[in-house]
């Protein structure tokens, strides 16, 4: 993930001269059909059983998640083919967003996972 909205430029560039808002302190991951700098992640799943999921990250530079993130599904979603972070579980401000690398089609009752380090945020 290497897309950057504009809320999150904006927030970067403020942190890096000490001026609020604070970093988030924890992120959640979601799952759409689109996504763009302005908006971030577009068309997440509704009536779906669909949630965003906390995700913890490690690593120098390029950052991996630590755990397996699942998201479980009681009824189809279509075709889902982007991620994006948030500041909250819902709502909240978006801060980035990728294309997946393939996929995930949701036609009915089921989980999408995304295993340990398969996703990576890479600073450009």
């Amino acid at each position: 993930m290497t897309d950057l909205t504009d809320y999150a430029k904006n927030l970067l560039g403020r942190a890096l001269c000490a001026r609020l808002p604070a970093l988030p302190s924890q992120v959640y991951l979601g799952l759409g059909t689109g996504g763009s700098d302005p908006t971030g992640l577009t068309g997440e799943p509704t009536g779906t059983g669909y949630a965003r999921q906390r995700v913890t990250f490690t690593g120098t530079g390029a950052q991996q998640n630590t755990d397996a993130i699942r998201f479980t599904f009681t009824a189809a979603a279509g075709t889902l083919t982007h991620v994006g972070l948030f500041d909250a579980a819902s709502g909240g401000n978006p801060l980035t967003w990728s294309p997946l690398a393939s996929a995930a089609a949701v036609s009915g009752a089921g989980t999408v996972t995304i295993n340990a380090a398969g996703l990576m945020l890479t600073p450009n």
